[in-house]
């Protein structure tokens, strides 16, 4: 009998963590229209590295600044820039990458798609990823200083930090717009720091 409990108490033991999803995590990365949507190449091209599979979703404005095929090669997956890109099966793209997703990363994310996530709009593929998904949530911030303080913006940040999304920067420095101060993307190794964070926080369940 005793050996019996034993074998019991070791079963609930071994049930306290639990491993999910163990290896590759899906990372998906959103890129809005910033000038620094640049910097999404280096930061797809460190989350590879890093062993996830990334899946990048453009808005129309982020084309204008760097082109998809640069973030195709890179990360190694189509990209998605529009609900017209769904052509493969009958199941909306954008909701099977809201379900696959361990991470939502929107770097750099401006004012616009902060207003947009803020208010549950879902225009594009992105915001409805947002709206869809369950994963966590992480924004790096990159705009003007003057947007970035407009009690707009810290309105919609705040209501976005209350539902739990998270936030990584802005830095201060000079801003291509020529002025100087709060705004700057993040540091990318940072950000894929942080990425992995959140990630590897996932490895855990606490039954």
């Amino acid at each position: 009998m005793e050996k019996n409990a034993k074998r019991r108490s070791d079963k609930i033991g071994a049930r306290k963590v639990v491993r999910i999803r163990p290896g590759t995590k899906s990372v998906v990365l959103g890129v809005t229209g910033s000038i620094a949507a640049y910097k999404s190449a280096e930061l797809a091209s460190l989350l590879v590295k890093q062993g996830h599979e990334v899946f990048v979703v453009m808005t129309q404005d982020a084309t204008e600044f760097i082109s998809s095929l640069t973030l195709q090669t890179l990360s190694k997956n189509p990209v998605t820039t529009s609900f017209f890109d769904e052509k493969e099966n009958w199941r909306p793209g954008h909701i099977e990458l809201a379900d696959r997703a361990n991470l939502l990363l929107i770097a750099p994310a401006t004012a616009h798609i902060i207003a947009e996530l803020a208010h549950g709009l879902a225009f594009h593929p992105l915001a409805a990823i947002a709206l869809a998904t369950r994963a966590p949530i992480l924004l790096a911030p990159a705009m003007n200083g003057k947007m970035w303080q407009h009690p707009a913006t810290t309105e919609n940040v705040e209501k976005l930090k209350s539902r739990g999304v998270e936030f990584i920067g802005p830095e201060e420095g000079m801003l291509a717009c020529g002025y100087e101060g709060l705004g700057r993307l993040w540091k990318v190794n940072d950000i894929a720091f942080r990425a992995e964070f959140l990630l590897a926080r996932q490895d855990n369940l606490i039954a």
